[in-house]
């Protein structure tokens, strides 16, 4: 008999095979049904701090990946995509894998209505040697991709990226072209419980999409002296969704960059929390970036997180904002900065928080950092602007907080 916690949900399959789990395997479901989704109407100070908006699948017939193998030799990726596109044709299935490693040499496209779960990190998708040698669907290198598809998940699981080993460099307009986790195109989105490992790109990243969870996932860049731009979670042009309970360390090896990011390229980010999460930023960047682009970044909650040990804390970034570009309605509240150090980006070391300065043109407005502890990481700083408040944080040493004109 086999227990899979997946996104509040409690799977106990029978007649589980050694190798793989059988189509024919019965499936009970026990626990409540899923919460409902909050749409982009709502400001992201509604959701909660610990709980999924979004569903993520819902269904629950279970679909084995007939002829897959836990080695390090065998590749799965047919055998997986298999059950995935099975799980699809159906209407919606979960496809679960076992504890075990297993290779690939191809991309996992998600369907529309299909979870991809594992039994926890013991689960593991592993780039195999041939890795490099096709791209996913919207280029780049994936371990898994949502491609477009709606109602999925992607849960219990380690993805490898093997960038140690790889040459993720090899083509250097790819590399940056999708991403480890790939949300892409894409609503009602369940990332959960998910390790990243040797990325040699950004490890969970959320493009383009609306109605999304990253929560309970785990992060690490070990590398040194191989990479740069690898962010931890990045939120790249999506709206409405959460980053919650995760932790984040980029510093491991040398290579890491920002842990948490807002960006815009093509279009707006707004209606995101993170909350509870633990973030260590990498040596080249910070433990947060609001990074802007031609696109306004608004209505954001940065509440209850733990910064620690990066270059610098929460900070604006500039990335050809022009007059489209503004950071407005940011609300960042009850977290604690702390032990901030010198990295690649600022090696003189940076500052707690600071909205605005550093080159960033945007206008930022109606932005309120309040009840914030920080100890040995500088000052918090915000550029003046109309509806602009800071108050009530406090330093372990001495006051720390400025408005500046």
């Amino acid at each position: 008999m086999l227990k899979m916690w997946s996104h509040g949900r409690l799977w106990v399959a029978g007649a589980v095979g050694a190798a793989a789990l059988g189509i024919s395997a019965v499936v009970a479901y026990i626990g409540p049904a899923s919460a409902p989704r909050l749409s982009s109407s709502f400001s992201s100070s509604s959701f909660s701090d610990y709980a999924c908006s979004a569903s993520g699948a819902t269904a629950t017939r279970l679909f084995g990946p007939s002829g897959a193998v836990a080695n390090i030799t065998t590749d799965n990726t047919s055998a997986i995509q298999g059950a995935i596109n099975a799980a699809a044709s159906a209407g919606g299935g979960v496809v679960a894998l076992p504890a075990g490693t297993f290779l690939i040499d191809g991309h996992l496209i998600l369907k529309n209505n299909v979870e991809l779960t594992g039994v926890g990190p013991t689960t593991v998708l592993k780039a195999g040697p041939k890795f490099l040698d096709s791209a996913g669907p919207n280029g780049g290198y994936p371990i898994v991709t949502t491609a477009g598809a709606s109602n999925v998940t992607i849960a219990n699981l380690t993805a490898d990226q093997s960038g140690a080993f790889l040459n993720g460099n090899a083509d250097p307009s790819a590399r940056l072209s999708a991403f480890l986790i790939d949300v892409r195109n894409s609503h009602n989105v369940v990332v959960d419980g998910v390790y990243t490992r040797n990325p040699f790109t950004y490890s969970i990243t959320v493009v383009g999409s609306n109605d999304f969870c990253v929560v309970h996932c785990n992060t690490r860049v070990a590398t040194s002296g191989r990479y740069n731009q690898l962010d931890g979670i990045h939120i790249l042009d999506s709206n409405t969704g959460q980053v919650i309970d995760n932790y984040v360390d980029q510093r491991v090896g040398t290579d890491g960059d920002d842990g948490l990011v807002a960006h815009t390229i093509d279009a707006p980010v707004y209606d995101v929390l993170y909350a509870n999460n633990t973030v260590r930023g990498g040596s080249n960047g910070d433990g947060m970036q609001i990074a802007v682009g031609n696109y306004p970044i608004h209505n954001l909650t940065i509440r209850n997180n733990n910064f620690y040990d990066s270059p610098f804390g929460i900070r604006t970034g500039c990335y050809g904002c022009g007059t489209n570009g503004a950071v407005h309605n940011i609300a960042i509240s009850g977290n604690y900065i702390h032990d901030l150090r010198p990295g690649r980006a600022f090696p003189d070391g940076g500052n707690a928080i600071a909205i605005g300065g550093f080159g960033v043109i945007a206008p930022a407005t109606y932005i309120k950092v309040t009840n914030n502890r920080t100890c040995k990481a500088g000052i918090i700083t915000v550029t003046s602007g109309v509806g602009n408040v800071v108050t009530q944080n406090h330093s372990c040493s001495q006051t720390s907080e400025v408005l500046t004109k």
